[in-house]
């Protein structure tokens, strides 16, 4: 199984046209007086939680816009993305959006209550990230090669941070690339995933890699690979999986989007806004420790992105089995 197949995001990025996209004017400050709420679709601890408080921290230090972080986890970041949706137009209710919500789940569900492009306004790409696959320190399995051999003998649980989350895509996906079997556990978030694995409970998970680089260097968990074209420059001694011979390459995105029907002049204040806060060196240092690519774009770019993902993930979420 390919699953790279030049149809995942750096593809994608590089496919859209930035000649026609309109430059935006604004500049950088706060656009509403009051309060933003900036929901995520996870529980606290998480990548996306981890960015969205970031971005508000900044919003308030740097530009005066209070912002506020709203976790609102379930059905795989449907719950939160349909409550956005039905939000006034007014700046104040924004999302951290990601693939689970707009991108994997119109393919895994026959039916989702919004529609991920025309439900919505997205306003900033902020980047992203590639998860990896961790087992614990003492298996004594360090290499991929020797995870399919001890998997081929005897099952091994991986977590997960929920059905249908990239890593479960990743973990269906490439059980089905190394033809082998793991036991699924899902969480609410990466957070209790992780928790269970120090615990002991999980053999092995699957999360953002960089995320994770201090239970790596604490030997706390053992990462065989991560699902990324190139190595990561924070993780330089760990190779991928295309390296191995497995040409997986999977990874998630971040933005900013909010309800359909948006100012486009406050929409594009918010774009400015994002992209001076995401430039900020402090910040990209700290996007940077979370091995997150960061990269600024309009918002016509970043809806046709989400549109085009869409069709990118389909074959991956139908290769992995989970539609419902």
């Amino acid at each position: 199984m390919k699953l790279d197949r030049r149809m995942l995001l750096g593809a994608s990025l590089t496919a859209l046209t930035l000649a026609g996209a309109t430059e935006a004017v604004a500049d950088p400050g706060a656009w509403s007086e009051e309060p933003v709420r900036i929901v995520v679709t996870f529980p606290p601890g998480g990548t996306s939680d981890l960015v969205a408080r970031l971005l508000a921290q900044y919003l308030d230090t740097e530009y005066g816009q209070k912002a506020v972080v709203d976790n609102r986890p379930g059905a795989a970041g449907t719950v939160a993305a349909d409550y956005v949706a039905q939000q006034e137009p007014d700046g104040t209710t924004l999302i951290l959006s990601n693939n689970a919500p707009f991108t994997i789940s119109p393919t895994r569900f026959e039916e989702i209550p919004y529609d991920p492009v025309s439900d919505f306004s997205h306003v900033a790409y902020i980047g992203s990230s590639a998860p990896g696959l961790f087992v614990q320190p003492g298996s004594g399995i360090t290499t991929l090669d020797e995870y399919i051999t001890h998997v081929k003998e005897t099952p091994m649980t991986y977590g997960s941070s929920g059905v249908g989350s990239i890593s479960h895509i990743l973990g269906e996906a490439l059980d089905a690339e190394l033809e082998i079997e793991s036991i699924h556990v899902p969480y609410q978030g990466s957070s209790p995933a992780i928790q269970d694995f120090r615990a002991g409970v999980l053999d092995s998970f699957y999360d953002m890699a960089v995320q994770n680089k201090e239970m790596i260097e604490d030997k706390e968990a053992t990462i065989l690979a991560i699902a990324s074209n190139e190595r990561n420059p924070e993780l330089p001694d760990v190779p991928t999986f295309k390296e191995q011979g497995h040409d997986v390459v999977i990874e998630n995105w971040v933005g900013v989007s909010g309800p359909a029907g948006m100012d486009l002049a406050q929409v594009e204040q918010i774009n400015e806004t994002v992209a001076a806060v995401f430039e900020n060196p402090e910040v990209r240092q700290r996007l940077t420790e979370l091995g997150i690519a960061h990269r600024s774009m309009s918002s016509e770019e970043y809806t046709a992105l989400v549109g085009e993902l869409i069709e990118v993930w389909a074959p991956l979420i139908t290769a992995a089995g989970i539609k419902e």
